[in-house]
C-alpha cells in the first residue's frame, strides 16, 4: 500500500484536493483520497512536486500506422495524407510489428492507459495480447460502391472475430460520412449488438468534406467519382452531419471535427488530434464550441504526428482555448474513459485502477502507479 501526496490532486469527479493522499493499494486501486497529510504519518508519504491526476487516454489513435513516420510532409493536405496510407503495406512485416511495439512502449512512458484504436488489419493483435494497455479496438470499414458493401462486411466480421477470438473488444464502424455507401450503413447497423459501446467516426476533419456535402463541388466529389463511388453518398446528405441521423440512436465518438461549426454539435462525444490536424490541414477547430463534458483527445497516428503523448496535445488546446487545468484534464482522462467504456480508468474513483500520473506545468509526465 502507498500514500502519495503532491501539491494538488486532480481525481477530476471532484474539485482539485491541495495537499491531499492518494491512497493506492499494491495493484493501483485506489483505496481512497484524503484532504488532510495530516492523517497520515508523515513517514508513510511519498512526497511529489506538481500534481496527480488519473492516466491518459488517447481516444484516437491508429497503432497500426506506426511504421509510417516521418513519409508525411507537413501541411500538404488531407489527400495528400490518403497517399501517404496507400503505403502502408509496403513494408516488411518484422518492420510494422516492431514498430506498433515501440508505439505502445511511447503511450506508457507518456501515461496513456487506455486507447481508442482504429484497426483495418490484424497487425496490433499480437501487441494487445499482452494486456499493457486497455483497447477499445474499432474496426473501420470504407466502401463508396453499394454493390461492394456485403464484400466488405464479410471481411470486418472476419477481422472482428479474430480480434474477440483474442479476447480483444471490438466494433465495426464506419470510416466518414464521404467513405461509406447507404448500403454499407445498414449492414453495420444490423451488426451493432449490446457488447457495442460506440461507433468511432472520422467527421469534418478537412473543408473538402463540408464542400462535398453542402456544394456538391471540390476535391472530394471529383475524386468519389474517379472512383465510381455511389453518388448517394453526396446527393443524399446536405452536411457530413446528415450522416448520424442514418445511424440513429447508436453511442457516437465523433473525431477530429476540425471544421465543424457550433450549429453542428450535438450530444455526442467528440475528439480532437490537435497535433494532427496542424499537421495535415494547419487548422484548429474552434474548441469554445464543444461541451467540455463530451470532449476527449487523441494523437492519431504516427503516420500524422510525431509523438504519442496526451500531454503534448493539450499544451496545444491550453493555447488555443481558455479551458483551465481541471476541463484539460478531464478532456485527457474521464471524458475517454467515459466515451470508450473504460470503467476502471479516468478519475481517482475508490475501486477504480485509472494508473496515477506525476505532471509538472503541463510540460512533463511520469508514471507513479
Amino acid at each position: 500500500m502507498r500514500f502519495l501526496t503532491a501539491d494538488y490532486l486532480y481525481p477530476l469527479c471532484t474539485d482539485p484536493v491541495e495537499k491531499g493522499v492518494l491512497q493506492v493499494s499494491s495493484q493501483g486501486e485506489i483505496l481512497s483520497v484524503l484532504k488532510n497529510r495530516k492523517e497520515i504519518p508523515k513517514e508513510k508519504l511519498e512526497f511529489y512536486k506538481g500534481i496527480l491526476c488519473p492516466g491518459f487516454i488517447n481516444s484516437h489513435c491508429h497503432l497500426e500506422l506506426s511504421h509510417l513516420k516521418g513519409l508525411l510532409e507537413d501541411g500538404k493536405g488531407f489527400l495528400n495524407f490518403l497517399s501517404v496510407i496507400k503505403k502502408r503495406n509496403s513494408f516488411e512485416q518484422d518492420k510494422i510489428l516492431s514498430a506498433i511495439d515501440l508505439a505502445e512502449q511511447q503511450m506508457i512512458k507518456n501515461g496513456i492507459v487506455g486507447v481508442g484504436d482504429i484497426c483495418n488489419s490484424g497487425n496490433t493483435i499480437l501487441q494487445k495480447q499482452k494486456g499493457n494497455l486497455q483497447y477499445y479496438n474499432f474496426i473501420e470499414v470504407f466502401g463508396a460502391k453499394e454493390e461492394n458493401a456485403n464484400q466488405i462486411m464479410f471481411y470486418a466480421k472476419e477481422l472482428q472475430r479474430e480480434f474477440k477470438n483474442h479476447g480483444l473488444q471490438s466494433t465495426i464502424t464506419p470510416h466518414a460520412p464521404y467513405s461509406v455507401s447507404e448500403k454499407l450503413i445498414q449492414e453495420i447497423k444490423k451488426f451493432f449488438d449490446k457488447k457495442d459501446q460506440v461507433l468511432s467516426i472520422h467527421m469534418q476533419e478537412t473543408e473538402e468534406e463540408n464542400q462535398l456535402f453542402e456544394n456538391k463541388k471540390g476535391h472530394f466529389l471529383t475524386w468519389l467519382k474517379s472512383i465510381n463511388a455511389s453518388p448517394m453518398i453526396w446527393n443524399k446528405r446536405n452536411k457530413s452531419i446528415d450522416f448520424l441521423k442514418e445511424l440513429k440512436s447508436k453511442n457516437l465518438l465523433l473525431v477530429h471535427n476540425t471544421f465543424a461549426k457550433k450549429e453542428d454539435i450535438g450530444r455526442n462525444y467528440y475528439c480532437t488530434c490537435p497535433k494532427s490536424n496542424l499537421y495535415i490541414e494547419n487548422k484548429l477547430p474552434d474548441y469554445e464550441i464543444f461541451n467540455t463534458n463530451k470532449l476527449c483527445v487523441g494523437t492519431d497516428s504516427l503516420a500524422s504526428n510525431n509523438s504519442l503523448s496526451i500531454l503534448d496535445e493539450l499544451q496545444i488546446i491550453k493555447k488555443n482555448s481558455s479551458f483551465d487545468l481541471n476541463t484539460l484534464l478531464k478532456i485527457a482522462s474521464k471524458n475517454g474513459a467515459e466515451a470508450l467504456g473504460f470503467k476502471q480508468l479516468g478519475t481517482f474513483e475508490k475501486g477504480k485502477t485509472p494508473g496515477v500520473n506525476l505532471i509538472s506545468d503541463l510540460s512533463k509526465v511520469e508514471v507513479i502507479a
